[in-house]
């Protein structure tokens, strides 16, 4: 049986997340075309490669495909209003990216390196290490994440770009970036109790990470 109270929790702190995180994105709007012509040096990636761009308060990751292919999730506010692959297949831009958020809506879609990086370095495999779980095959990898391509419901705590790889690298969608803001969002906001994580949605399929909040 569902708890309100949880539920209600939940959607506070994503409410919060993304409002600590709208400054972010939007102050790369009026610069939405920079990086668009970095070079990347692509020989050294391998398909099936978990590919991870650093920014200032947030990590990107994806499942690199080969031929200068990238499998991401991104929320896009296109996919509720438009069918039109024409006008969804464009490179997302960050107010496509908020109203996606806040509607939860997004694809996993498939961007060439430059676009999925935007100028950033890039560090790949990097969540083998800080995560230190065991990779599947690179095929496995890759396959997974060709599987998923197409819509998929949005959320910062529960369905995000993190919990896409990590399914497709390990088996299992986990989120540890999303864990740590949500504890440094309650509390900076109003020192909210010690409380389990309440569950995700049951359409996930995915499980709380048994972390206190508080």
């Amino acid at each position: 049986m569902k708890n309100p109270m949880l539920e209600v929790v939940s959607l506070l702190l994503e409410k919060l997340l993304l409002i600590s995180n709208f400054m972010l994105f939007s102050s790369g709007a009026t610069g939405e075309d920079k990086g668009r012509n970095s070079f990347y040096e692509t020989s050294s990636f391998h398909r099936g490669d978990v590919l991870e761009v650093p920014r200032t308060h947030l990590t990107h990751y994806g499942i690199y495909l080969g031929d200068n292919r990238v499998a991401h999730m991104m929320p896009d506010i296109l996919l509720a209003l438009t069918d039109d692959m024409g006008r969804t297949q464009k490179v997302v831009s960050n107010k496509r990216l908020i109203l996606g958020v806040i509607v939860r809506v997004a694809s996993i879609r498939v961007d060439t390196v430059e676009d999925f990086a935007y100028g950033a370095n890039i560090l790949v495999n990097h969540l083998d290490e800080s995560l230190q779980k065991k990779a599947l095959l690179n095929e496995e990898v890759a396959r997974r994440a060709e599987k998923l391509l197409g819509f998929t419901p949005y959320s910062l705590l529960w369905n995000n770009c993190e919990h896409f790889v990590t399914y497709c690298r390990y088996g299992t969608p986990i989120s540890p970036h999303a864990v740590v803001q949500s504890r440094l969002t309650a509390s900076s906001a109003s020192r909210v109790p010690a409380i389990l994580l309440p569950q995700p949605p049951e359409w996930l399929g995915l499980q709380a990470p048994a972390t206190m909040l508080g």
